[in-house]
């Protein structure tokens, strides 16, 4: 299994197909939708009537039938994230637009040869190409939301994430270190380029190595022109996973929509936000979030998601344990992989595992001495097909009456916090 896998691709590997449109939408499509809205209004349909509602038009029951199939427009059109039927189709025809570019080879210059093009894993390299992108292709791909992310030099502190990256992600201790130390160095090129790009959206995963690498930058100062792209949202996707989903076409529509210079203020809230996720104390994460600087746009929201990682004071378990939990208590037996699907699909308010990411939070969570599942199976059986159950101490700590520090035997990490088992009277 390759590293780049390991680390982010298959986010969505569990997910249903609605979780990785690509985004690109159709004009026809819309315009059914709206007809299809604007019989069910004229006959009454109590859905039809909140969704009107639900997007600024509310229609007292003596005007239902004299509501146009634009006014039905308007609303498709701000369910998709546009303001009006106009810029929905403005939208839509730039994208077609890019689609025949594609088709024939007639794609505008977008960037040069001497552009890299920065990513948190490889999901974008082929779709770049696609869309005519020139430049090279950098993954740095180090999942600082899991495992330890100490305070300590820099040769240092890449022999720690290799050690945790090859202890979790069933990679080799050589191919680990190798790997780490390829991605490190390569990062010191950044300046050999006259433009470097840097392709992140809104979890946890991207925004955490997007605080690094705005700490390394600003540490080393490349003399070149540095871009961020940070996508939070795109219209028409309804659960926006990630940048790997996106068509070509859509990530042409992020380079003309999303891409900002780096400033000096992205630089130093990038800087703020390493120390608070190095720190070994809470404090200093609730501190950063408190500030709330938006210079990195999507920096605060998910410093938050990371920090409800800490353990709960009741239960002992952090977010993702608890919705692993929830999920199962909520559909009974479930195969492993269907829980990933579940939390992504969801349950997760803000998504950022992969799928191995993922196996290693439930090896995490079984390292007790009472269990809170059982699984089906044994280690030769592919882990997405293994049966899980919830255990009466699953059950009990779910609700608060068991605390699951109580029982677990390992270390879990938060950036630099450790979470160990503790003593309770």
């Amino acid at each position: 299994m390759s590293a780049s896998r390991t680390y982010k691709s298959d986010k969505t590997s569990s997910a249903p197909s609605r979780l990785v449109f690509d985004g690109r939408l159709s004009l026809e499509q819309q315009r059914k939708r709206a007809k299809e809205l604007l019989r069910a209004l004229h006959a009454s349909d109590p859905d039809a009537i909140e969704r009107f509602a639900q997007n600024g038009q509310t229609i007292p029951d003596t005007e239902i039938s004299e509501t146009k199939l634009a006014d039905a427009q308007m609303v498709i059109a701000r369910e998709n994230g546009f303001a009006s039927w106009p810029k929905l189709k403005h939208h839509i025809d730039r994208i077609t637009e890019h689609t025949r570019q594609i088709a024939t080879g007639m794609q505008p210059m977008l960037d040069t040869g001497n552009t890299l093009h920065l990513r948190c894993g490889s999901d974008i390299r082929n779709g770049l190409q696609i869309a005519g992108f020139q430049g090279d292709f950098l993954e740095f791909a180090d999942p600082f939301c899991q495992g330890p992310v100490p305070n300590l030099p820099l040769d240092e502190f890449v022999s720690v994430r290799a050690d945790f990256i090859a202890s979790s992600y069933q990679i080799t201790p050589k191919d680990a270190l190798a790997r780490c130390q390829r991605e490190y160095g390569a990062l010191t090129t950044l300046g050999d380029y006259e433009h470097v790009v840097l392709w992140f959206e809104h979890d946890s995963y991207d925004q955490l190595i997007l605080a690094f690498l705005m700490d390394f930058i600003a540490a080393t100062r490349p003399n070149t022109l540095l871009e961020l792209i940070s996508v939070g949202q795109v219209p028409g996707v309804e659960r926006f996973i990630g940048l790997g989903q996106l068509s070509p076409e859509l990530l042409i529509w992020c380079w003309e929509n999303h891409r900002l210079p780096v400033s000096e203020a992205m630089l130093r809230a990038g800087q703020s936000a390493w120390q608070a996720v190095r720190s070994s104390s809470p404090d200093a994460l609730q501190s950063v979030i408190e500030k709330g600087d938006t210079s990195l746009p999507h920096m605060i929201a998910a410093l938050k998601r990371h920090h409800a990682e800490r353990p709960d004071p009741q239960t002992g378990l952090g977010l993702t344990q608890k919705l692993i939990l929830q999920i199962i208590a909520n559909h009974g037996q479930l195969t492993v992989g269907k829980v990933f699907g579940h939390l992504m699909r969801s349950y997760d308010p803000l998504p950022y595992l992969g799928d191995l990411m993922f196996w290693t939070e439930i090896q995490t969570m079984m390292k007790s001495t009472t269990p809170l599942f059982t699984l089906s199976g044994d280690n030769n059986q592919d882990w997405p097909t293994r049966t899980i159950s919830l255990t009466p101490e699953g059950i009990e700590t779910l609700s608060g009456k068991r605390n699951f520090l109580k029982s677990f035997t390992g270390t879990r990490w938060v950036g630099g916090i450790a979470i160990r088992p503790k003593q309770f009277d």
